[in-house]
């Protein structure tokens, strides 16, 4: 019996780390604020790579200013946005989940908000020198995400 066809056709079934190169974005949106000068995206990221990685820096043109931030309760009790100067880590085979009232991508400096249905190209940096361009939609303010 012939199982050299087996065995090929078993090994394609397998997954291969090389069609896995570099981190993954998914369900990618955005809110942009009423007033229009600031707004945030928010995702899930993927690092299927055997490596640990770290999301360190985001840039779209919309905005004079794209930074990582996350939420923090400051000692009286008060949520307040920061800058995660650090980046968010992306330890290997694991997802981080950039989510409202968490880790999130901020846009500041918004000369031409976009309106919803909009496409916002975001470029993601990671520390491996990874780049991905990711295009987020804009979804409205009430849709049951805002920021």
């Amino acid at each position: 019996m012939p199982t050299r066809p087996l065995a090929v056709a078993l090994l394609m079934l397998l997954p291969l780390p090389a069609l896995a190169e570099g981190p993954l974005v998914h369900e990618p949106f955005a809110i942009i604020s009423p007033a229009g000068q600031s707004g945030a995206a928010f995702m899930r990221l993927e690092n299927p790579g055997p490596e640990d990685d770290r999301l360190v820096s985001a840039s779209a043109g919309i905005a004079a200013r794209v930074e990582l931030h996350t939420h923090i309760e400051d000692s009286a009790g008060v949520m307040r946005m920061v800058e995660v100067e650090d980046g968010f880590a992306l330890p290997a085979g694991s997802e981080h989940v950039l989510e409202r009232g968490g880790d999130h991508v901020m846009f500041m400096g918004i000369d031409a908000a976009p309106e919803p249905g909009a496409v916002i190209a975001l470029t993601l940096t990671f520390e491996s020198g990874a780049t991905v361009v990711v295009d987020v939609p804009v979804k409205a303010p009430m849709s049951g995400h805002g920021h």
